[in-house]
């Protein structure tokens, strides 16, 4: 069961835990999108994709372009990496000043960016006046949002802020980066697997000023994304009707979830992609779930909450209220 309380997605542990539970598993336990950006058609020939050839830097460049279109920034400030997950590892190496602090509750590799970092609460990073600062926005786990007018407060009284914004993608005002003058000390990160429902290509962006630009283009190399990613990313990030159109439906479908859930606890979170059911019985919650075949994560630090990502379709939603109600 550990493995389950470290991470989403695990399906193939959860299965081996409960060899009985019903085929095929419903994964509740991520914050991605199942809607995703066109899952059917978009094939490897139509996005003409070039297996026998590195991605040129030209490509990389176009990718990064479109993606600062959606952020609300200029291409010389992204940097694409393969996956945010590699950037918040990377952290340590851009000379960032210490003291590191990291908000809590968070992802989990937040406590890992910095070695000997220390964890504060959310409402003490008003007090922040020096070293470097971690948080997310909208948080994982809990899906609490901050203004970014109130984030960029604390870059601007003495503190470098890093803001993962791996989730923001789904509620643009979310995020601090359309803000940031070029003298701001951030550095912000977004995620492309999330918002846009495809995680296996694995693809994310740091925003930044130019030194710590510079220093995660020389750590990543020429190549430090794949033809894949090159294509999928610009394919997507200029798809501006789907993007639209899912930020409108996210927040509607996440209300239906709300109305499912508030039955079982007190539902917490404002990012459209998963909420959080606090209560005495998550525990119970969750082991009803997972033998209905239903996986969603719980937390070895809280073990009141029980997170449950956005329903896909109709049946999906009908199979979690079946098992809510019948377990």
């Amino acid at each position: 069961m550990t493995g389950l309380r470290a991470h989403g997605g695990r399906i193939d542990l959860a299965a081996s835990h409960y060899p009985t539970a019903p085929r095929p598993w419903l994964d509740l336990s991520t914050g991605i999108n199942p809607r995703a950006w066109r899952a059917a058609a978009a094939t490897d020939a139509a996005l003409d994709v070039d297996m026998t050839r590195l991605p040129s830097p030209t490509a990389i460049a176009a990718l990064e372009a479109a993606a600062a279109a959606m952020f609300g920034t200029s291409a010389d400030r992204v940097v694409a990496l393969p996956g945010s997950e590699i950037g918040l590892r990377s952290l340590r190496h851009l000379g960032l000043p210490l003291p590191a602090r990291f908000v809590v509750p968070c992802y989990g590799t937040h406590a890992d960016a910095f070695p000997g970092a220390t964890p504060i609460a959310r409402e003490a990073t008003g007090e922040i006046r020096s070293g470097t600062l971690l948080l997310a926005n909208p948080n994982n786990p809990d899906g609490r949002r901050d203004r970014p007018r109130d984030l960029l407060e604390i870059a601007r009284q003495g503190a470098w802020l890093v803001v993962d914004e791996a989730f923001a993608d789904a509620i643009s005002e979310t995020s601090v980066v359309p803000l940031l003058e070029p003298d701001d000390r951030a550095v912000v990160f977004r995620s492309f697997g999330k918002f846009f429902g495809l995680p296996g290509i694995r693809l994310g962006f740091m925003i930044a000023p130019p030194d710590q630009v510079a220093s995660m283009r020389e750590r990543l190399g020429s190549w430090p994304v794949s033809a894949h990613a090159v294509a999928y990313g610009i394919a997507a990030y200029r798809d501006t009707d789907w993007i639209d159109a899912s930020r409108r439906d996210l927040p509607l479908r996440a209300a239906r979830l709300d109305d499912v859930l508030r039955r079982y606890g007190t539902v917490h979170g404002d990012c459209p992609l998963f909420r959080v059911i606090a209560s005495d019985d998550a525990p119970a919650l969750f082991e009803r779930l997972a033998h209905a075949g239903i996986l969603t994560r719980p937390f070895d630090y809280a073990p009141r909450w029980l997170r449950v990502g956005l329903p896909g379709d109709d049946a999906a939603f009908e199979r979690l209220e079946r098992a809510l109600t019948n377990g």
